[in-house]
């Protein structure tokens, strides 16, 4: 997803970078179900809780950040073993446990996400709230610049995405987060040929 995004990017060289996005909205969507869920409440009562990073394995759902309603998600969920564990491998497995079980992938949520992210996209972000969005990397986090990776951003009236800059990340979260970013350098390396 963020290096097939990358590569169109490059492709339509004429084209402002910034018009390419890859979705990692259904990530997120997913992450704030499992964290919904275990704590007994809406969906729409978790917020900043973003994924960070590729589309895949190494993609790091950052709860850390989280909330449900005005609490921090660590202090309502305490059980730090099912957050590293079994809510991190759920986030990052869902779409290959989806396709071994019914053989097909999740269009519905593929969809779903879709009208979501272009919802985050072309509607100003609710004050307080970030939404997960793969765009070029300008550097933030120490991922290199250039990199389609998702963040937390925020869009303002105009459309305009913005990374949202001085999120606190401990040791373990920036281990994730360079992971990710590894990964798709990667990746980019794999397919230089076609990168303009």
């Amino acid at each position: 997803c963020n290096t097939n995004c990358l590569i169109a990017q490059n492709q339509a060289s004429r084209t402002n970078p910034r018009n390419y996005t890859a979705m990692t909205r259904l990530d997120q969507n997913r992450a704030r179900a499992q964290i919904a869920k275990q704590a007994g409440v809406e969906v729409a009562d978790i917020s900043k809780l973003v994924v960070w990073g590729n589309h895949s394995q190494t993609m790091y759902p950052d709860y850390t950040n989280g909330f449900i309603g005005t609490k921090r998600i660590v202090d309502v969920i305490t059980d730090k073993a099912w957050l590293e564990g079994e809510f991190m491998e759920t986030v990052q497995e869902r779409g290959k446990a989806i396709i071994n079980a019914r053989g097909k992938s999740s269009a519905a949520s593929a969809a779903w996400a879709a009208l979501d992210h272009a919802r985050d996209w072309f509607r100003p972000t609710p004050k307080g709230e970030w939404v997960s969005m793969a765009v070029p990397s300008d550097g933030s986090y120490g991922v290199p610049e250039g990199l389609i990776y998702s963040f937390p951003c925020t869009v303002d009236a105009n459309g305009e995405y913005h990374i949202v800059q001085g999120v606190e990340l401990d040791e373990g979260s920036k281990a994730r987060v360079k992971a990710s970013a590894d990964e798709l350098l990667t990746e980019r390396d794999a397919v230089k040929d076609l990168l303009s």
